[in-house]
């Protein structure tokens, strides 16, 4: 089944919750991951925007924040809820954390634990309804920086 999108898919992946300094501007944007043959034949990774996306489509996620403000930013979390049509690959950062009971704990996904049908297993990267970042380091006045993290359309 093809899962057509509009313009509020990039809507449907902004940050939640930021905890900051106000003067921190966040923005999101979604992009396809595509595998093409180069003019040498060879494969590239290219990131597209997305106008259709299918079961398997590999995404990628990237969260932009900004210091405005003229001092800098201290403690900035960032939590990301995960679309349920995508189902969680990975983040770029590895000291993202993620959530698989709609952000009520915490922590890395292999030490993480589903209780299912009466037994608990461990947690499995479509089990993750949340990404977050808890940056350790202060963001200077006028700094800019990046977070990202992969999805697969289920």
């Amino acid at each position: 089944m093809m899962y057509r999108l509009i313009l509020t898919f990039c809507a449907l992946f902004a940050p939640v919750a930021a905890h900051a300094a106000s003067a921190v501007a966040l923005s999101s944007a979604v992009f396809v991951e595509r595998i093409l043959p180069d003019s040498n034949g060879r494969s590239k990774t290219i990131l597209q925007a997305p106008t259709i996306v299918a079961p398997g489509d590999k995404l990628v996620f990237i969260l932009s924040y900004h210091n405005e403000g003229q001092t800098p930013a201290n403690s900035f979390v960032v939590t990301n809820p995960m679309p349920s049509a995508v189902a969680y690959q990975g983040a770029a950062d590895s000291n993202a954390e993620v959530s698989i009971d709609g952000g009520k704990d915490w922590g890395m996904l292999a030490s993480l634990k589903v209780l299912e049908d009466g037994r608990w297993r461990s947690a499995r990267p479509e089990d993750v309804t949340h990404v977050r970042w808890a940056l350790k380091q202060s963001i200077p006045a006028g700094a800019q920086g990046k977070l990202s993290f992969r999805g697969i359309v289920r």
